[in-house]
This record gives C-alpha cells, structure tokens and sequence, in this order.
C-alpha cells in the first residue's frame, strides 16, 4: 500500500528519483534545498518524456505548441538568461506526465484505457484547451482545459484536469462563484468545501461547469497518494444537486492508467514518479 503525501512530500520524492535519473541525462536544477529537476531537449531526446511519446509531440504542430508552455520558476534556475525554459520540462509537471500517457503511440487504442474514459478508439486529445464559460450580465470567463477529447458518441466531449504535486484546486469568494451562470443550478453552493471564508475546489467547480455546458463529462486526473485532493474531488462532487450530473464526472488514477499501459510505459512511470 503507497503511503499517502502531501504537495510538498511528493514534490520531494519525484525530485529525488528524478535527480538519479539526470545523471546521463541533459538537465539543471533549480536553486534550493528541495531543488526540481529541469530537463532539456538533447539532439531530439528529452529526459522529461518517454522517447515514443516526445517523438510523435514533436511531429505535431498543435501538440507541440504546448512544449513552449513558459516555466514560472525560471528565476530560480542558474543562468536563467541563456535559454527560455518551459513547465513541461520540468520534471513533476503534470502535464508532461498527461502528454506523456496520451500521446504514447497507440495509447488512443488501448482497450483497458479506452475502458476507463468510456470512448471508442481513435479519438485524438487536445492540449491547453481554452473553453467558454458563460457568466451573468453577458460575460464570458475563457478558462483552460489541461486536455479535450472530443468524442463523437452522445455522451460529448471530455474534458480533463490533471494534477500531480500541485497543492491545491484553488479558491474562489462566494461572489465571484455566483458571477457563472448556472452555478446554483448544479451545486449547493453552501455545501461546497470551503477554506476559511474561500470556497475551495475552484478549479474543480469551473471544469464541471465547462463540462455541463459543453453537455460533456469531466474527469480529475490525480496521484492516488494524494488523499487531500481526492478529498476535495469527492466534496465538490457530493455538492452536486442532480445524480444525471454526477454521473457524468469522474475520478481517474495515474495509477489506474499506468496498470493498462505497455510495458515501457509503466517502467517509466515507475522510475520516474514512482507510480505503481
């Protein structure tokens, strides 16, 4: 049984496991104690991907245009002026990790995970997905998907948030939860979690709405050593009015995914994050 982490504590074991993997490979770290491990494109090759997946990124257009996604924390790299470092080089970015998984030749055919989503194969994932939430008095808040698959049978498109050491999902004031139209048709607002005055989950709370007004699902990608998100997940999702909304979000693993991958896959996963 994996023992459960905190933000911090998984931050530092992937570190950990990636600064044993850099030794041969093309890579800095940041400045600090608890440094992160920034890897680097070499001749083609990129310590932060599996081979396969890097490849077929790299052939195409629209998905590597989010390899150019900018790293917040460049300040703290040495001689962060000599090249521009991006978050997917980064080795506990979740959405290398996603990018890793969904863009691995043939992962779209596998029956085990096209099982998990419900889709048929085929499908193709969008990446940086910014999608329209209608809000009162005619605005509009443009907020962004980690990944979409459009699925063409009635159950509509999914849409996907992934997590991996990120702290939290967010807060959010109760006036500014009420600026979206719909909110209180889907939750009960009162029974959201909360964090002092906050609603937290914010995040969570958006890519419901975004689902439901796409007629869509929304699926959490997360560690499952990380008790307290899925903590938040499941507190979000029992503030939801209807059971016909409900069913149409979900809770996926890494580590449900990683059992259906090949063999490769799993090794990396195992090597790299200690996922298992």
């Amino acid at each position: 049984m994996p023992a459960f982490h905190t933000a911090g504590s998984l931050r530092r074991e992937v570190n950990a496991r990636n600064r044993v993997r850099a030794e041969t490979l093309l890579h800095e770290a940041t400045y600090g104690r608890d440094s992160s491990v920034i890897y680097a494109d070499d001749r083609g090759t990129h310590g932060n991907f599996l081979p396969a997946s890097y490849r077929r990124i790299r052939a195409d257009k629209a998905w590597s245009e989010r390899l150019i996604k900018a790293y917040t924390a460049s300040a703290r790299v040495p001689r962060s002026g000599d090249r521009r470092r991006a978050e997917l080089e980064c080795a506990t970015s979740s959405d290398a990790l996603l990018m890793n998984l969904f863009c691995y030749p043939g992962a779209m055919r596998k029956p085990g995970l096209l099982a998990l989503f419900g889709i048929c194969a085929g499908l193709r994932p969008e990446f940086g997905v910014r999608v329209r939430l209608p809000m009162r008095n005619d605005e509009v808040d443009r907020t962004e998907i980690d990944m979409r698959i459009a699925d063409p049978s009635d159950k509509g498109p999914l849409l996907f948030e992934a997590k991996l050491t990120e702290t939290n999902f967010q807060y959010a004031t109760t006036d500014r939860l009420l600026r979206y139209a719909g909110v209180e048709t889907v939750f009960d607002v009162e029974a959201l979690p909360r964090s002092g005055t906050k609603i937290a989950g914010y995040q969570l709370i958006r890519g419901v709405l975004a689902a439901l007004t796409g007629e869509g699902r929304f699926v959490l990608l997360a560690d499952s050593r990380r008790s307290d998100l899925v903590e938040t997940w499941f507190r979000v999702l029992s503030a939801v009015h209807r059971h016909d909304f409900r069913s149409r979000m979900a809770l996926v693993t890494w580590q449900e995914i990683g059992v259906v991958m090949p063999l490769p896959v799993r090794e990396f996963l195992l090597a790299k994050y200690g996922i298992e």
